[in-house]
């Protein structure tokens, strides 16, 4: 029994489980154009898994026979998968809502008429932002990384993203170190004020990330020596408010090779879902994975500290 386990157990008197099925989400493939610092999956340019048309068909399938609230799409970089534009039509069909998270420069690569695809068929957008400043993000995600974000965000915007409730757009924030992130409410002021002052910018919310000890971060708090520290400073600030919202109690995670996750930070670590009879997409059976025991280790005290951490942002 992990630590975090042991927490949980201590605190509830029961293992983390499962409560329904709301939202599957789809690795569609580790290819990144960038390689962020931050990255749990360590995702690049050089990565070359991708999601097959054959095991997108099989997500289709379970999402047209489980109907979740949503259909999660991430990545890597999704854009990157040349059968991405395919799965959004077939999903688009199904009416389940879909979304999309970005990086914006990967869109911002697909150009004006992909911003306009994804509008016409109501795809959500969730893009990354880790901050309004550009020393900030480009110092995390790349030379230039910041201007071609605010282009494609400004994009967005004239493809009416942000505008109003049928075109979400979502910005997200993590840190740019190993700190938790600040209250989300008050950061989202901060957000609005800037990039509308500086650009013109809007969107729809903005939602907070905690970095995850995993995949190149980790490798990057290991370099400085900060790993245990950083890992002190989340099982310190455990909060047992959280475990109700805790995402992998509600979603279920696709790998790009179809394999069946608890979410996609135990997709970065290959820890497989804990259900009978089930580990792959392709022997989706709604029944035996909505009520499941979920499978945690120590990072997953990154989901618990202070406000929470989910792919939704804040939890409390």
């Amino acid at each position: 029994m992990n630590a975090f386990e042991e927490k949980v157990r201590e605190t509830t008197g029961r293992p983390l489980e499962s409560l329904s099925l709301e939202v599957l989400q789809v690795n569609v493939g580790l290819a990144c154009n960038q390689a962020c610092h931050h990255c749990h999956l360590s995702s690049s340019p050089s990565r070359e898994e991708m999601m097959d048309r054959e095991t997108l068909s099989l997500v289709r399938d379970a999402a047209t026979a489980s109907r979740p609230l949503s259909v999660d799409i991430t990545g890597g970089a999704p854009e990157m998968n040349p059968h991405l534009p395919w799965f959004i039509d077939e999903m688009a069909k199904s009416g389940i809502p879909l979304q999309l998270r970005s990086n914006l420069t990967a869109l911002l690569d697909k150009g004006e008429d992909f911003a306009r695809f994804l509008a016409e068929r109501r795809v959500a957008i969730v893009a990354s932002l880790p901050c309004y400043l550009e020393e900030n993000v480009d110092s995390q995600r790349g030379q230039g990384v910041y201007r071609r974000s605010i282009e494609a965000l400004q994009l967005l915007n004239s493809a009416g993203y942000g505008q109003n409730e049928s075109l979400t757009l979502t910005l997200v924030y993590n840190p740019g170190g190993p700190f938790l992130p600040p209250p989300q409410e008050a950061l989202e002021k901060d957000y609005r004020e800037r990039l509308w002052e500086m650009f013109g910018i809007v969107f729809s919310r903005l939602i907070t990330i905690t970095n995850m000890p995993l995949g190149r971060f980790a490798e990057f708090l290991e370099k400085e020596g900060k790993k245990e520290q950083y890992m002190r400073l989340l099982r310190d600030a455990f909060n047992p408010a959280t475990l109700d919202g805790l995402m992998c109690r509600r979603y279920l995670s696709v790998g790009w090779d179809g394999k069946l996750y608890d979410c996609d930070f135990n997709l970065a670590l290959g820890l497989p879902i804990r259900a009978s009879g089930i580990s792959h997409i392709r022997e989706f059976d709604p029944k035996l994975v909505e009520k499941r025991e979920i499978v945690t280790g120590d990072h997953c005290f990154g989901c618990t500290a202070g406000a929470g951490s989910s792919c939704a942002g804040a939890l409390v």
